[in-house]
Formats: structure tokens, sequence, C-alpha cells
């Protein structure tokens, strides 16, 4: 379900570097192919060892420090690859700007550097300290796994223990993301719990395994191993003491894994944005042949054609498991309350599918079931277009407010 990145951004290598010294910090420029520009960052340095090392961002894509091979860098001049995806870039400095071109497989743009960091995107959403509500930086352990997860548990407004307010967990979506499910610029997780917490609602978000200050091993792990993480995390909100409901809030695969956790009878409420509720490798289908319309060509994909293209490549564990997996039977013995929600121009997690299949399963299970589909948004519930439904960039717009008052309005009405 990660989105997906243009082939220029498809793979990237690590690489020996052998250069002199020479430019340095980070240099910007536009990519400007077919009238769209695609804003591209070098940062250049030094390594842990004292030699000179480059990383490559591209912001519009979510793609931050791919490692570069720097084949030249001297006081004037610079030439770099990534060989795994045929990309190129040679410059010369002449007086403040890196002058030179871009090419990939053999087409090659004229792109020029200033020096520099591209500008942060607008974020009206982002909070910003001083909050009237407190926070506390948290641990909880999966002993299982040997990780010990670092999290903001997030108290709302006037909190008291008296009060017994609910809180939720919250669970990003797949690949490795911190506890703000930091991506393309935007904080979701960080826009959510501050509205909850205006609200009345307490949450506990936390870095996944392996990422920022979160301890543990990836490799080899699944949306089941993931679950394992999260329901460690319920069951510390649950020891402390402090709170009422103790529910799930998931996106995408975290919507996933959150149904996995009410139908154990582990959580007291679940929120599901945009999970998946058929199976994995009909949904890759799904999404590819979403993005094939989104640009003219024709969206012939197919389950049976996902399953022959993921044996092609090397052994993804992670990707084996979500293929093969099939949410109906478990989303079919949840009982506790369920809200799930979609976007009509979610590229990524059909609603057409997805949502029907969940009500379908759902809908006689519990009279607080509630199921919605916001027209004009997307994956990330993000006022769009159709034809900018992933350029989640670019749109200032973190998360619907519309859909932050239902999910707060939903869960005191529990």
């Amino acid at each position: 379900m990660k989105k997906n990145l243009l082939p220029i951004l498809a793979a990237w290598v690590y690489a020996t570097i052998s250069c002199a010294q020479g430019i340095d910090g980070s240099w910007h420029g536009n990519l400007d192919f077919g009238g769209q520009k695609l804003g591209i960052v070098f940062h250049f340095g030094t390594d842990q060892n004292g030699k000179p090392s480059g990383t490559m961002d591209v912001p519009q894509q979510g793609a931050m420090n791919m490692p570069v091979n720097l084949s030249l860098l001297t006081q004037d001049s610079i030439s770099l690859h990534l060989p795994a995806i045929g990309m190129s870039y040679s410059g010369k400095l002449v007086q403040d700007k890196i002058r030179g071109v871009f090419t990939q497989n053999g087409v090659s743009f004229p792109m020029n550097l200033e020096p520099g960091n591209i500008d942060k995107p607008n974020r009206p959403q982002e909070p910003l300290p001083p909050f009237d509500y407190q926070t506390e930086e948290v641990s909880f352990t999966n002993h299982q796994a040997n990780a010990v997860f670092s999290g903001t548990l997030t108290y709302p407004t006037g909190y008291s223990p008296e009060k017994h307010v609910p809180v939720v967990l919250m669970i990003t979506g797949s690949g490795p993301q911190d506890r703000n499910e930091e991506v393309f610029g935007h904080k979701p997780l960080l826009v959510i719990a501050d509205y909850l917490a205006k609200n009345g609602i307490a949450s506990l978000r936390y870095d996944d395994r392996g990422v920022g200050q979160s301890t543990g091993n990836r490799t080899e792990c699944t949306s089941k191993d993931y679950a394992e993480d999260a329901a460690s995390g319920l069951q510390w909100l649950k020891e402390s003491g402090k709170f009422g409901k103790i529910g799930v809030l998931g996106h995408s695969e975290g919507g996933m894994i959150a149904f996995m956790l009410a139908a154990e009878g582990k959580a007291d409420f679940a929120v599901s944005l945009a999970g998946p509720g058929i199976k994995g490798d009909t949904l890759l289908a799904e999404q590819q042949n979403a993005a094939l319309r989104l640009h003219g060509l024709p969206a012939n994909q197919t389950a049976q054609r996902v399953r022959d293209e993921t044996k092609a490549q090397p052994e993804n564990i992670w990707l084996n498991y979500f293929i093969n997996y099939d949410p109906a039977p478990t989303i079919a013995r949840i009982t506790i309350p369920v809200m799930a929600l979609n976007g009509s121009n979610d590229m990524q997690v059909i609603p057409y599918t997805n949502l029907n299949a969940i009500q379908e399963l759902l809908k006689k299970k519990n009279k607080k079931n509630l199921f919605k589909e916001y027209p004009g948004l997307n994956h990330l519930f993000q006022h769009c277009q159709t034809n900018n439904s992933l350029d989640y960039y670019t749109i200032e717009e973190t998360c619907s407010e519309e859909v932050l008052r239902d999910i707060a309005d939903w869960i005191n009405q529990l």
C-alpha cells in the first residue's frame, strides 16, 4: 500500500564513493519534464569515516536520504549516478549555481541547482506548541520480539483520571514510519492526536519497530508481527489505569491491523482509516489499475499477475504475507464497535470494493458501527481532484476537518 513512485525513484543502491573534497551542503533544483516539475535536493558532505558522501531527496514523492554514487566532486564540478535506475547528473558551478544535466535511461533534461534546501511546504493543520493539553513521553515493550517502543501519550484538555476519558492507540500505514506517520511533509497522526485532545480523547502514538527511538528488528516481519507490537501498546494502556474505553485507530495497513486486534477482543472499539477489506493481491491489482487509469493507460493488471511479478522479485516476506492475507474472515469475527472510513478518490484502497466489503461483513454485528465514504478525499483524507489524488505533497491540507470531527464525535458517543 505504499505510494507508487515514478520510475525515477523505483530503486536505488548503496555505493562506494571516491572523489576529492569540493562542493558541499544542500543544493536544490526542479526537474521539468512534460510540463511537470519535480523538486530534487542533493546533500553533499562527509560520512562517519570522513569520506565525501551524498544523498538525494525528492520530497514530492516522500523519498528522502537516498544514497548516491559520487564519481566526481571538485571545487566546481560534480558527477553522480544511481546505477540501479540508470540515472545520472553532471554539472559545473558557474557563479552561484550548478548548471547541469539530469539523465535517465538515455533521456536528458537540463536541471540547474541552487544552494539550500527546498522551502518547507505549508502545513496549516500541524500543531505547534505551546499546547493547551499535556503530553508525556512513554515506552512499552513487546517482550516476545525483544522490542521497546517509544511513543507520545497525549492527554486531552482538562484531563483527570476520574473522568475515565477514552484513549486510542494509533497505528501507522505500511513501511517504516515514525509516531506521526510523517509522509510527504505531512504528520497525519500528530494532527489527529491534536484534534482528539481538544475534544476530550487521549491517544498514544509510537515509532514503529526499528524506527526513530523504538528498537527491534524489522527483518522478516509481517503485518502479524506489527499487530503484536500494537497489542503490547494496548496492554500498556490497560495497565496504566488512566483511561476509560481503549480503542485502536489505524491508517491503511494500520487499519488492517486494527481489525486484527478488534477480532481478538483486545480493544473496546476500532477506527479504520482506509483499511483494506479485500485480499492483498486483489487490492494491489486494483491500486495499480487506478494509477494506470489516472495516467491514461490500459488498466490490465490482475491479481495473478501481481503474484507472478512478486515471485520474479527478490523474496519479500512482508509482501508475500500481504498478498496472501484475506482480511474478510478476521473482520467477520469482530463484535466491538467499528468506524470504517474511505475517501472516494482513494487510489490505494479503493472504497467501492474495500469499504463495501467491510460494511457487508459488519453491518449486523454492532448497532454503533459507522461506515462512511467521503466525496473528493484521497488516501490521506485530503480534499483533491481525481487527477491529483496521488499528489499528497503539494496539497496543504493534512486531514479533512470533517473526518477529524466525525472521528471525535463517534468515539465520544460510544
